[in-house]
C-alpha cells in the first residue's frame, strides 16, 4: 500500500434498518485526494442478500436514520457554506430535500416515534461570530470573555457555540425544494429557514443526544454546563418536553454518560461509567450498560471484564435484548445483553464492529477486518454473511497480513501484539510503532500506518502494553500515576521478544515512532534506550506540567494519569529527561492541535536543538489532533512522504 492508496480506505458508517428488516441504509466515507476531503454517500441494500446501490450522490452524506414507516431517510449533508444540515430523501431513492438552515451546523438528528417530526441538535453561535454577519471574519470579532476552566476543544475551537435542541415538522414527500437566500446587499442579513424549527433549550449549556421518549412527548439529552471551576465529569440525564421545553431530571449526576437509548417499550438504557468520588477518574473508565429503572441505574455488564467504551460504541435493540460492542484483544465484538444481564456473542472473530442495527431477529453491522476497512454484514440465525466488498480496492493495491504474537514480559506478564513483515527472507530493518491513548489499542483492521511502512520495506512491530484497552480494566489502570514504567517494559519486551524469534527482523537496524501517548512513549524510549537509528515523535504528550491551561483536557488528564506530586510527575515527564536523548528525532505536529497543543512539540524540539541532538520539525497548518485519521487527504499523503523520507535517511532499507 502506497501513501496515495488511502483513497481505497472506504469506511462504512452505522447502519439503519427497516422495521420489517427488509432493507438497510448506510453511509460510506473515504479520503479523496482531488477533492482534498473525505467524500461519501448513502447506500441502500435489500436484505438478506441484496446488492448495495447508491441512494444519494452528495459530496459527504452521512448519519442516515430511517423514519418509523420506513419511507424516508433523514441524514446530514453539508450546505454551500460547509455546514452540516438535515436533509430527507425517499428510502427508495429520489431528490433530497433540505430541512434545516442552521448557522452553526447540525450535529445529530432523530425521528419522532410517529414520524411527523424531527429532533436535531445544532451549534448556536453568538450573534456576530462565525460568519453570522456577512463580510466579518474572525479577526474582526469582539473579544471573548472566558470564565470557565474549559473553553476550547480539539477539532472545534472555542466553546462559545453551545449545542442546543430543536424540533421541526418533517416535510411531506412532495415538499417544495428549499432555496437558500442570497446575502443581503445592505443592512442585517435576513435568514430564511428551510422549515420553521422550534428551539427547546437556550443559554450557555450545551446538550448531547436527541433521543425521543417512546410516547414522543420528550427528548432525553445530557447537558454540559461550563462552570467557572468545573472539573467534574459526572453527567445528568434530562428529559426536555417537546411542547414548551420544560425539563426534568431522569438521572442525577453520578455517572459519566456516553450514550442514551430508548427501547421500543419505553425502557431507557445508557452506556456510562463511574468517575470516582472526585468526579474526574477517567483512567480505563470501565464503561458498562445500565438500565435506568425508577429506583436508579442498574448495571447489566461487568466493567472489569467487558469494555463498552470504544469511540462510536452505541446501543441498538433486538426485541427485548440490547446490542452493544465489546473491545477485546484488538477486536470489537457485538454482544447481546438480556434485561437480566445475561451476555452472549452475536458477532465476533477477527473483526471490529463499528456500528449495528437490528429488527425482527435480523442484525446488520458495519465491520472492519484485516482485509477491508469497512463492510456491511448481516447476521441471522447465528450465521453471518458479508454483503459488500468495499475492501477489494485496497486488496488490489496489496496488503500484508500481520501475524499475532504474545510475548512474556520481564515480570512474566503476557504482552499481546502483531508483527507485519515484507515478502522475502530479509533481514529487514524494524520500526517499533506505539499507539496513542494510553487507553486505546491496536486492532485487526487494515491499518494504513503499518501497510505503508511494510510496502517501503520495513518490518513493523506493534503491541498493546499495560495501559491499553481491551484486556480488562486492571490492565488499563495499571499505569495510573506510574507512566513510563510497566508500559515501557511491555513495549520493549515485546519488541525484543519478536525480534529474537524471527531471523527476518534485523534488530540492529531499528527505529521507533508513535503519536499522542505514542509520542510520549517514543520520547520516553529514546531517553532510556539508545539503540534506535531514528525516532518520530508525533503530536506527543511531552510535558504534563504544561497541560493545564493549554490542552482541552488539561484540567483533568494529566492530574489523573501522572498525578500532582512534583517528584512523581517529574519521574514520568519526557521533558525532564530530554537531555538524555541522542537519537535523531523528527517532531511532527499540527498547528491546531488543542489536545496535545503545539507548544508541547516546539518546546521539545527546541530542547533537542539546544543540546545538539539532530532534530527536525514538521508542522501541518490547519490540522488538529486527528491529522492521521481525518486530516486533509493531501496532508495525510504529505505526512507519509515525510515519514518515509526520514526513514530513508536514518534507517535505509538497504543496510
Amino acid at each position: 500500500m502506497r501513501p496515495s492508496d488511502i483513497e481505497t480506505l472506504i469506511g462504512v458508517g452505522r447502519p439503519t434498518i427497516a422495521s420489517d428488516a427488509s432493507f438497510a441504509v448506510f453511509s460510506t466515507s473515504r479520503p479523496d485526494l482531488a477533492a482534498d476531503r473525505a467524500v461519501g454517500q448513502l447506500w441502500r441494500i435489500d436484505l438478506p442478500d441484496g446488492a448495495a446501490r447508491r441512494l444519494t450522490r452528495g459530496v459527504a452524506d452521512r448519519s442516515p436514520v430511517l423514519s418509523p414507516d420506513d419511507e424516508t431517510v433523514a441524514f446530514l449533508r453539508a450546505d454551500a457554506k460547509s455546514r452540516a444540515q438535515v436533509f430527507v430523501v425517499p428510502s427508495g431513492g429520489g431528490e433530497p430535500v433540505q430541512v434545516t438552515d442552521q448557522p452553526g451546523g447540525v450535529t445529530e438528528v432523530s425521528w419522532s416515534p410517529d414520524g411527523t417530526r424531527l429532533a436535531f441538535a445544532a451549534r448556536v453561535p453568538e450573534p456576530g461570530r462565525y460568519g453570522t454577519v456577512e463580510g466579518r471574519d474572525a479577526a474582526a470579532e469582539p473579544p471573548r470573555r472566558i470564565t470557565g476552566i474549559r473553553w476550547h476543544a480539539n477539532g472545534l475551537g472555542y466553546l462559545d457555540r453551545p449545542t442546543h435542541l430543536f424540533v421541526v415538522d418533517a416535510p411531506p414527500a412532495d415538499a417544495e425544494p428549499f432555496y437558500p437566500p442570497a446575502p443581503a446587499l445592505d443592512g442585517p442579513e435576513k435568514r430564511v429557514v428551510a422549515a420553521e424549527a422550534t428551539r427547546l433549550t437556550g443559554g450557555d449549556t450545551g446538550w448531547s443526544g436527541v433521543v425521543w421518549t417512546a410516547d414522543g412527548s420528550e427528548l432525553l439529552s445530557v447537558p454540559d454546563a461550563i462552570e467557572d471551576d468545573r472539573r467534574d465529569l459526572r453527567d445528568r440525564l434530562v428529559a426536555v418536553t417537546i411542547d414548551g421545553g420544560a425539563q426534568r431530571e431522569v438521572l442525577s449526576p453520578d455517572l459519566s454518560i456516553s450514550e442514551v437509548a430508548v427501547a421500543p417499550d419505553g425502557a431507557v438504557f445508557v452506556l456510562a461509567n463511574d468517575v470516582g468520588s472526585e468526579g474526574v477518574d477517567f483512567v480505563a473508565p470501565g464503561v458498562a450498560l445500565f438500565a435506568v429503572d425508577p429506583e436508579g441505574p442498574r448495571r447489566l455488564t461487568d466493567p472489569e471484564t467487558i469494555d463498552l467504551g470504544e469511540v462510536g460504541s452505541h446501543i441498538s435493540f433486538d426485541g427485548d435484548d440490547i446490542l452493544v460492542q465489546d473491545r477485546t484483544r484488538g477486536r470489537l465484538r457485538l454482544l447481546r445483553v438480556t434485561r437480566g444481564g445475561a451476555v452472549t456473542e452475536v458477532l465476533g472473530g477477527d473483526l471490529e464492529v463499528n456500528g449495528h442495527a437490528a429488527a425482527r431477529g435480523r442484525v446488520v453491522a458495519s465491520v472492519a477486518s484485516s482485509q477491508s476497512f469497512g463492510e456491511l454484514v448481516v447476521v441471522e440465525g447465528g450465521a453471518a454473511l458479508t454483503l459488500t466488498d468495499f475492501g477489494a480496492a485496497v486488496r488490489e493495491r496489496g496488503i500484508v497480513q500481520p501475524v499475532e504474537h504474545e510475548i512474556p514480559g520481564r515480570d512474566g506478564y503476557p504482552v499481546h501484539g502483531w508483527v507485519a513483515v515484507p515478502e522475502g527472507d530479509g533481514p529487514f530493518p524494524v520500526i517499533l510503532q506505539i499507539h496513542g491513548g494510553p487507553y486505546a489499542s491496536y486492532g485487526v483492521h487494515v491499518f494504513d500506518e503499518t501497510q505503508v511502512l511494510v510496502d517501503a520495506g520495513y518490518a513493523v512491530v506493534y503491541s498493546n502494553p499495560r495501559g491499553s484497552a481491551g484486556y480488562g480494566r486492571e490492565h488499563g489502570r495499571s499505569i495510573r500515576r506510574q507512566m513510563g514504567t510497566l508500559d515501557y517494559f511491555d513495549v520493549m519486551d515485546f519488541f525484543d521478544g519478536v525480534v529474537a524469534a524471527d531471523p527476518r527482523l534485523d534488530g540492529d537496524r531499528a527505529g521507533v515512532m508513535g503519536g499522542s501517548y505514542g509520542g510520549y512513549m517514543t520520547a520516553w524510549v529514546i531517553a532510556h534506550d539508545h539503540r534506535f537509528a531514528g525516532a518520530i515523535v508525533e503530536r506527543g504528550f511531552l510535558d504534563p506540567t504544561a497541560f493545564p491551561g493549554s490542552s482541552d483536557i488539561g484540567s483533568f488528564f494529566g492530574l489523573e494519569y501522572v498525578g500532582t506530586d512534583p517528584e512523581r510527575v517529574a519521574a514520568q515527564r519526557p521533558m525532564a529527561v530530554v537531555d538524555q536523548v541522542t537519537t535523531p528525532t523528527l517532531v511532527l505536529h499540527s498547528e491546531l492541535d488543542f489536545r496535545c497543543p503545539l507548544e508541547q512539540a516546539t518546546r521539545y524540539y527546541a530542547a533537542l536543538k539546544a543540546q545538539g541532538t539532530e532534530a527536525e520539525m514538521l508542522i501541518f497548518p490547519g490540522e488538529d489532533h486527528e491529522l492521521t485519521r481525518a486530516g486533509r487527504p493531501q496532508h495525510r499523503v504529505q505526512r507519509f512522504d515525510a515519514v518515509l523520507e526520514w526513514w530513508s535517511r536514518h534507517l535505509p532499507v538497504e543496510g
